[in-house]
């Protein structure tokens, strides 16, 4: 029943914001706005919030890396390989499919699933993973996609820089690690005004999700929109799991994070790299959404198997 617990009130907020979306009382303008304001001000406040708050502490074990990447990789690998075999998808494409298969929601549906789920003990592997995640895995898929295009590597490299300068959830990474670093914790007004933002990060979110996913059109290419669920929601975080708890030696949230992190459904960023480069936005965009409406029941079921009942 917790694992149900937790999912209900996660996974219900998002089908309320599709269904007012839908019944007209939530326009795409609100929606964008809400996701604005979740990426700019009210996740960045919660991150920093979380890492300079005193007393969160923990190791870096590399084993952790490896784990989840290592199934992030496997899953985009396989991804990208049946997708090859598909008509019509071109290397390009590819790329894009094994992206969406190994991207996870991790803003909103990530953070608030993991910290509902492991609490304390999971806030520092969980931000210590979303600090690599994000340019990790939008690093190489814009590599892997402009590794023949004209442009010179460094030239290349520059532009992947400054786009996660502007990143406001990447900076904001930056920013509260250095304040751990330093031991900088804010105090008074400046903690409670963090404080108000954070609060309302999770919520606004998982709204901004829902009321979004009016957009994807499903029927667009179901088969495929389903092998990258399969393998986002199955794949990725088996391979993490047999990695993280089998393989390599690290405490157990670390490893419930890193496979719960892996369960996540495809997050929205591939979307965004689809449509940045033109290519296969209607199979990722419903994929999003297949993996999204699939997501409560898979998620209870690794909830369930990692223990949190």
């Amino acid at each position: 029943m917790n694992a149900v617990t937790i999912i209900v009130p996660i996974f219900g907020i998002i089908l309320i914001g599709w269904a007012a979306a839908v019944a007209g009382l939530l326009s795409e303008r609100v929606s964008d706005g809400l996701s604005e304001y979740v990426f700019a001000i009210a996740v960045p406040a919660l991150i920093i919030g979380t890492l300079t708050r005193p007393g969160l502490d923990g190791e870096v074990a590399w084993g952790y890396w490896f784990s989840y990447f290592g199934g992030a990789g496997a899953s985009w690998l396989i991804g990208s390989l049946i997708a090859r075999r598909r008509k019509g998808v071109g290397r390009q494409g590819a790329i894009l499919h094994g992206f969406a298969a190994s991207q996870s929601n991790t803003v909103f549906v990530g953070v608030p699933t993991i910290l509902q789920a492991y609490g304390e003990e999971g806030a520092f592997p969980l931000f210590l993973l979303l600090a690599v995640h994000l340019p990790l895995m939008m690093g190489c898929a814009t590599f892997l996609i402009e590794a023949d295009a004209d442009r010179p590597l460094l030239a290349r490299l520059r532009g992947l820089a400054l786009v996660l300068l502007k990143n406001p959830i990447f900076v904001a990474l930056l920013i509260g690690m250095a304040m751990k670093a330093g031991g900088v914790a804010p105090g008074g007004p400046v903690k409670a005004l963090i404080d108000a933002f954070s609060a309302t990060a999770s919520t606004c979110a998982l709204i901004a999700l829902g009321a979004g996913l009016k957009r994807y059109r499903v029927l667009f290419d179901l088969p495929g929109a389903l092998v990258v669920a399969v393998l986002k929601l199955g794949v990725h975080p088996l391979v993490v799991w047999l990695l993280a708890f089998h393989v390599f030696s690290m405490p157990a949230a670390y490893a419930g994070v890193a496979t719960l992190f892996a369960a996540m459904p495809v997050g929205i960023n591939a979307y965004l790299l689809a449509v940045r480069y033109r290519s296969e936005t209607g199979l990722v965009a419903a994929s999003v959404l297949v993996s999204t409406l699939l997501a409560p029941f898979t998620t209870i079921a690794w909830l369930t198997f990692l223990g949190r009942t």
